[in-house]
């Protein structure tokens, strides 16, 4: 699958930034920037999201692949992978899968574990399919829709990332709605594998998410070996939109050494 995406900087070592669920590359295009001032920084959409294709196939399978094939289409060797959320996931199973294709992981506020579906998630679907796109003239009219279905303003604007104007008269949800909802379950596996990842992986926390318990630790370190953990004080599981400045610095000190 081609996927869209996004690119900043022109030189130094490649790195791909890989979004979370219901996500975009749009929103790691302050992270993106910043980090393309040394390297070389590719955000896809990843299928189903933002501007790339549709379709019914929805796994961390698909995902892994796609990602590949990312990398083999534009010639990347030994690039960072980083990953958010189900981003992160898609990551390290890349890592595992295919050791030799990634240099560096870095993943944001993910285990290996698996997960279940939270409020938020299910808000979202709600949200999306709460919307009769043939009814609404404005954006103004979609977010007060959604807005009935989704308390976080945080949330409501990610969600109208995925906005976007067919004609003058027409909106439409970028996401496949319906792909994702069918395949929901997939999403929130944990990571079964025989392999390991040997090379070096850092695990970036928001001080007050969840997502990366204490008792995670263990489980992460028999797939990564060697990974180091870091705590973003003050963050949630939205570290990348509430820390970008502390999250760069993060990321750009573990790649330079």
């Amino acid at each position: 699958m081609k996927l869209f995406y996004r690119h900043f900087g022109d030189g130094g070592q490649p790195v791909v930034i890989l979004h979370g669920l219901f996500g975009i590359s749009d929103n790691w295009v302050t992270i993106g920037r910043r980090l393309g001032e040394k390297y070389d920084v590719f955000i896809p959409d990843q299928r189903n999201h933002g501007q790339s294709p549709h379709s019914d196939t929805f796994n961390y399978y698909a995902l892994v692949d796609d990602l590949y094939e990312f990398i083999e289409d534009h010639g990347l060797t030994n690039p960072v992978v980083i990953g958010h959320s189900m981003g992160g996931k898609v990551a390290m199973n890349f890592a595992l899968e295919h050791p030799s294709k990634a240099d560096k992981l870095v993943v944001v506020d993910m285990s290996v574990r698996e997960y279940k579906a939270r409020k938020q998630h299910i808000e979202i679907i709600e949200a999306l399919l709460s919307v009769d796109m043939s009814k609404v003239k404005s954006r103004a009219e979609v977010e007060k829709l959604v807005s009935e279905k989704v308390e976080s303003p945080r949330i409501i604007q990610f969600v109208m990332k995925n906005l976007y104007r067919v004609n003058n008269n027409t909106f439409a949800w970028r996401i496949n709605i319906k792909g994702i909802y069918e395949n929901l379950e997939d999403i929130f596996l944990g990571i079964e594998s025989s392999y390991t990842f040997d090379k070096p992986a850092l695990f970036i926390k928001g001080e007050l998410s969840d997502y990366i318990l204490d008792e995670d630790y263990d489980l992460i370190g028999k797939y990564f070996p060697k990974a180091q953990f870091h705590t973003i004080k003050g963050a949630t599981h939205w570290v990348h939109a509430e820390k970008p400045d502390e999250l760069c610095d993060v990321v750009d000190r573990f790649l330079e050494k």
